[in-house]
């Protein structure tokens, strides 16, 4: 980088100061996107090192899933709750790219996650997608994907209708929001494969057994899940 450019970075830097993702901290200059302290802080779930942890047993009679977990728990009014919002709607969607390579680092450590084909995020609808201008979970699963050196596939699995946000709703509201809102229009490209399926946030797992269903449907398929974050 020339001194110019670098005199021109911290200038803009002092006017528009980079901030943490998690507690909105300015960024020293060797920090990116998020503050060390909070990087190490993070309330990692480490459910990819657990069989039977409590995302997959709330799979359990609905879909036959190969592994499930999430990096972070998911607590109101904390750390992670600001990261999400941040995420969805601040507007800054690198905060999912970034997670998502830090979490890769994590499941390239297990057996069954490091033996994915391909990385599928959950599909938004686009008209939510045109309003937020990007899809957090295909950021989330960029930076899995470059860590994890899987592929990733956007087209083969779209969201055909558009539904109100879960956040609010109660257990059962949220399965009958998401029934039958998922199809899988490119099912050749998945045949034989082993899916990673990646989210936001799992919470009763509604959204993603409804994206998981038509996709084991297709020939030989094999599925994983996985998170950014996990609200009991």
């Amino acid at each position: 980088m020339s001194k110019f450019k670098e005199y021109l970075k911290d200038f803009i830097a002092l006017i528009y100061p980079e901030v943490c993702g998690v507690c909105d901290n300015v960024l020293h200059s060797h920090e990116r996107y998020f503050c060390l302290d909070c990087i190490i802080k993070l309330p990692r779930t480490n459910y990819h090192q657990f069989p039977d942890n409590p995302i997959e047993k709330s799979f359990w009679g609905k879909f036959k899933i190969e592994k499930a977990a999430a990096f972070l728990f998911f607590q109101r009014g904390e750390k992670v709750q600001h990261l999400i919002h941040q995420l969805k709607y601040g507007g800054r969607k690198e905060i999912g790219y970034e997670i998502g390579k830090e979490y890769g680092k994590e499941l390239l450590k297990s057996s069954v996650f490091s033996n994915v084909d391909v990385i599928v995020p959950i599909p938004l609808h686009r008209m939510k997608k045109k309003s937020r201008g990007y899809n957090q979970s295909e950021m989330f699963a960029k930076g899995l994907a470059e860590v994890m050196k899987i592929e990733t596939d956007f087209d083969s699995v779209e969201r055909v209708a558009y539904t109100e946000t879960q956040t609010k709703k109660k257990r059962f509201a949220r399965f009958s929001n998401v029934e039958s809102i998922f199809k899988v229009v490119k099912p050749e490209r998945l045949e034989g494969k082993h899916i990673l399926l990646v989210d936001d946030v799992i919470t009763t797992g509604a959204t993603i057994g409804s994206c998981a269903a038509p996709l084991l449907e297709v020939k030989d398929v094999r599925v994983s899940i996985a998170g950014i974050a996990y609200r009991d």
